[in-house]
């Protein structure tokens, strides 16, 4: 049973009026444990009268303390501490669960060690970067950008080099989106994305999409929110695998033509994917931020993506980025330069483009020949559809089988599993027979 806490305690232990003195002062006792998780935050009304404020004080404070995920609750069903931990978490991929070395583990779309290109040589030659140790906070490495210039989709204004496509969409959210904004992002999407959004107080948007992208319509309606950004995966969507098409992207570029929104395009599965690179820079240069990672196709401890948009907006982000490391390694950046200009590290990322696109597609033939419909596409996962993610998800699991429900990729109610397939090569038709005997639920 949950413990009342009473108006006058609670306002003999707050001193400091204002909004953000009571939701800190309330923070630190919620960490100290004077309020224990489960205990009932007495009445806005009641607590507002006790320390001489209005209903709409308390109100804003707890709409703070809401955000950090350390109160739940609201109106007249009451007020709980939830949480004794401040700080923020990704709760998505933090519900993510630990497997044991007999399940085999298809939650984690990240690509096979054994398909990236070593990167010894690479680091070598980043080792002696130019400006090596300098505390400059350069935005990128002359070669760097020199090397993603030659694949760019469109020519953009400036370049940034960031820590890695999810530190590109965090700092960008920080910098330019404020708690409360609206933001369209396609439904599904990548689960670090909502986290993203979610930690930071967007009002997220879903934007539904089919086999060729985001559907016009859904986007129309979503733009009748004036959001502030809209972010799209432009090539292959890292959830469904499936591409946009090129009529799609020109249809959405008229739509956004007519706003000020913001364009994100996460390219995150990057040349992965056999669909050609594109983007909405060449018709919206002034709003278009467009992320290409290294992580998936040259090795995630490179930390690296790069990052083109306008000066002015390239300037907001690095004045963000100011407040803590101010660049990303010039050794890192150097060494992805290498990378980038390598004719053997080309002929590794290509045969893993093959392998991979096999993986996937040996997987949804499987399922095609025991009756489950799925998309052919590219990429590292497979979305598929099923009628009960529950059900699916225990019978799978029951076969030693871990995947992720579609739930943790979307807003809207969805009835699909994500299946990693980038390291599924020898148990395909054993994953097939269980996604099988799962899919289907009276």
């Amino acid at each position: 049973m949950s413990e009342n806490i009473s108006a006058a305690w609670f306002a003999e232990k707050l001193t400091d009026r204002s909004i953000q003195g009571i939701a800190v002062e309330t923070s630190a006792l919620i960490r100290a444990g004077a309020l224990p998780v489960g205990a009932k935050l007495p009445p806005i009304r009641d607590l507002a009268f006790a320390l001489g404020v209005s209903p709409a004080t308390i109100s804003e404070a707890w709409s703070e303390l809401r955000r950090q995920k350390v109160i739940t609750g609201r109106g007249r069903n009451g007020t709980w501490v939830s949480g004794d931990r401040l700080a923020a978490k990704p709760e998505r991929l933090a519900s993510v669960g630990h497997y044991g070395k007999d399940v085999l583990d298809l939650t984690a779309a990240v690509p096979d060690v054994r398909l990236l290109p070593r990167l010894a040589e690479a680091m070598a030659y980043g080792a002696a970067a130019h400006d090596l140790n300098s505390y400059e906070r350069s935005r990128i490495l002359p070669e760097l950008e020199e090397a993603a210039r030659r694949s760019w989709p469109y020519e953009p204004e400036a370049f940034l080099a960031t820590n890695g496509g999810y530190n590109a969409v965090y700092t960008l959210i920080h910098a330019l989106v404020i708690p409360g904004a609206y933001v369209a992002i396609e439904d599904p999407t990548g689960m670090r994305l909502l986290d993203i959004l979610e930690d930071r107080g967007a009002r997220i948007l879903p934007v539904q999409c089919d086999g060729e992208g985001p559907l016009p319509s859904s986007l129309e309606a979503a733009m009748k929110h004036r959001p502030v950004a809209f972010l799209l995966q432009p090539r292959v969507h890292s959830v469904t695998g499936q591409s946009v098409s090129a009529e799609r992207m020109a249809r959405l570029g008229e739509i956004l033509r007519g706003h000020d929104t913001l364009v994100v395009e996460d390219d995150g599965v990057a040349d992965i994917s056999t669909a050609p690179r594109q983007s909405l820079g060449g018709l919206l240069p002034d709003r278009v931020i467009h992320i290409h990672s290294l992580s998936k196709t040259h090795g995630p401890d490179l930390r690296l993506a790069v990052l083109s948009s306008s000066r002015a907006i390239v300037d907001q982000i690095q004045s963000y980025r100011s407040f803590s490391a101010g660049w990303t390694s010039r050794i890192l950046q150097s060494a992805g330069a290498w990378l980038l200009r390598d004719p053997a590290t080309q002929e590794v990322l290509d045969r893993a483009r093959t392998i991979y696109r096999q993986r996937r597609s040996d997987l949804i033939e499987a399922l095609h020949e025991r009756g489950v419909e799925a998309a052919h596409g590219d990429g590292l996962c497979a979305w598929i559809p099923v009628s009960s993610e529950t059900f699916a998800l225990v019978t799978l699991a029951a076969r030693g089988i871990a995947v992720h429900p579609g739930a943790k990729f979307s807003i809207l109610p969805s009835s699909h599993l994500r299946v990693a397939t980038a390291n599924l090569s020898d148990r395909c038709l054993e994953v097939a027979d269980g996604i099988a005997l799962g899919a289907f639920h009276n």
